[in-house]
């Protein structure tokens, strides 16, 4: 082993116990497990291309990477492959792929070889949902690669984010229930003037799945009922993971199916391929990376609804995960992600005010949620989703402690953060969410209503797939546009309601972003003069 005064530590690596774990002893020395180490870019940071010039223009005006010229450019060097090469001889561990697009490397090995390499010591905590394998403190690793290495995942197996949807509860008779109606995708996408003669040929709509999965017969019953062709599904397997419905429709396959039916309805023309990996930081993190460097699918759009608070996760995973949207926007790829689902405190233990990562990364579109009710065709009222005091839910959004306030949002009148920190305001967008006002999707056999800012993710992205065919340009980094565009033309503003800290006003606010989209004008928009 190299020596201690050789060795560096890994910053942002440091980790905290599982909150309501018990410690029952080290991890089996001889398990062998798989670890990603995710590198710097091959490039200068002067080389990188500016996301802020480039999301200054309409689309039509941008000039993307394509996914090969991203990889030439600022994939991972060769020189920096082959030290991660020679550190793993060193220590015992077999490489068992490199991908220098997604600037990762997989290594392969026992744990006591990985406490070895990284300085720690793997230990299994029990905990309500399992029994994981967690570590504590930093990472060390040899000081010829501070520099090289950003993160390193999968050591620790802990599960990392949760889907962000809510079944419907409430039972006849119930607070509320004779006010509680549900709609088809098709008629949200039409109050909200979703674009027509579009139907998304031509894009590919990439939706992370961290657990769960669909079948083929629900899909075919949900837009058979809708009179809508069923789209092509891929399942795409990240370490390991596959297509796996429990035939829970309360646990992860209400998220799959709930996200491929919202996209699919409104985008029936577009591919869907749904990217399942593990529920943890490393899965989190390869599924984003594959489906940002999928040469073979190519998405335009990429849909996540799975997230948690911003402190729970590590730096390393925060900024790994940051980076990889930042790559997106290069090549002309939007990402979405729902708020969370639990107010303004986002589940936090504490209960104080936090944001919802991957939501809060500057380079995606945070989408909060709304409770919508219809006139006809037409909205009737909307406000911010809060239905707190009967258990089912609000809609997330605050300030961010860790990403500074974007200059997207200069002019957007966000508030500090809770610490006082000048932060990124989350959400971005909206659209309906309110369990009360949900999705009639088709789960597990059977009919039922979902809600949740999870389902406002892919509504979303179905509206941008139509989008992107219309424009002939995929819009990308959207994220200046859309605080560019003139809200009043482009925005339901949605002024009422709360999420518990926070509560709906004029312009931008901290429950329902800009608002709820008018897809028409949007498109206008977007397409500029």
């Amino acid at each position: 082993m190299a020596k201690r005064q050789n060795r560096a530590v890994l910053k942002g690596s440091a980790r905290k116990a599982l909150p309501g774990g018990q410690d029952v002893g080290p991890a089996d020395p001889n398990q062998q497990i798989e670890v990603t180490l995710f590198l710097r870019r091959g490039s200068k940071r002067s080389e990188f291309p500016s996301a802020a010039k480039m999301g200054a223009r309409i689309p039509k005006r941008r000039k993307y990477l394509t996914r090969e010229e991203f990889a030439r450019l600022h994939g991972a060097s060769t020189a920096d492959l082959e030290k991660i090469r020679a550190f793993a001889s060193e220590y015992g561990l077999k490489v068992e792929t490199e991908d220098p697009a997604r600037r990762t490397v997989k290594l392969s090995g026992a744990v006591q070889a990985f406490n070895r390499a990284f300085g720690t010591e793997l230990r299994h905590y029990q905990h309500s949902s399992g029994r994981y394998r967690c570590r504590t403190g930093t990472l060390t690793l040899p000081a010829n690669l501070k520099s090289v290495v950003e993160g390193v995942f999968g050591l620790d197996n802990r599960p990392q984010a949760k889907a962000h949807f809510r079944l419907r509860k409430r039972k006849p008779g119930v607070h509320a229930q004779a006010a509680a109606v549900s709609y088809s995708p098709l008629q949200v996408a039409k109050a909200y003037e979703f674009p027509s003669g579009a139907t998304g040929a031509g894009q590919c709509i990439g939706l992370i799945e961290l657990g769960g999965g669909y079948k083929t017969a629900d899909l075919d019953s949900f837009f058979s009922n809708l009179g809508v062709s069923t789209p092509q599904v891929t399942a795409v397997s990240v370490d390991g993971a596959t297509n796996s419905p429990t035939g829970d429709a309360s646990g992860p396959d209400g998220e799959v199916e709930l996200d491929i039916e919202v996209a699919g309805a409104v985008a029936p023309g577009a591919q869907i391929a749904a990217y399942f990996a593990p529920n943890t930081d490393q899965g989190f993190i390869d599924a984003v990376t594959t489906a940002v460097h999928d040469t073979t699918r190519k998405p335009s759009i990429i849909s996540i609804s799975w997230g948690g608070p911003e402190d729970s996760w590590t730096e390393q995973a925060r900024n790994a995960l940051n980076s990889a949207c930042q790559d997106a926007a290069t090549m002309g790829i939007t990402v979405l992600a729902a708020s969370g689902d639990d107010g303004a405190s986002d589940g936090s233990t504490g209960g104080t005010p936090t944001v919802d990562f991957p939501a809060a990364s500057p380079y995606v579109v945070g989408c909060g949620g709304t409770k919508l009710t219809l006139s006809g065709a037409a909205i009737g009222s909307e406000q911010a989703w809060n239905e707190l005091s009967a258990n089912e839910g609000a809609t997330g959004g605050g300030v961010s402690e860790v990403f500074a306030l974007p200059s997207y949002q200069k002019t957007a009148k966000v508030p500090k953060a809770p610490n006082g920190f000048v932060g990124r305001g989350v959400p971005d967008v909206a659209g309906d969410a309110d369990p009360e006002t949900g999705y009639n999707v088709v789960v597990d056999g059977g009919q039922t209503v979902i809600g949740g800012t999870s389902a406002v993710a892919p509504l979303w992205a179905g509206l941008l797939a139509l989008i992107n065919q219309s424009l002939g340009t995929n819009v990308g980094y959207v994220n200046p546009l859309l605080y560019a565009a003139k809200a009043e033309a482009t925005f339901h503003d949605v002024t009422k309601g709360s999420n518990g800290d926070y509560s709906a006003g004029p312009g931008w606010d901290a429950c329902t972003g800009l608002g709820t989209p008018d897809g028409a004008a949007l498109m206008t928009a977007l397409r500029g003069s």
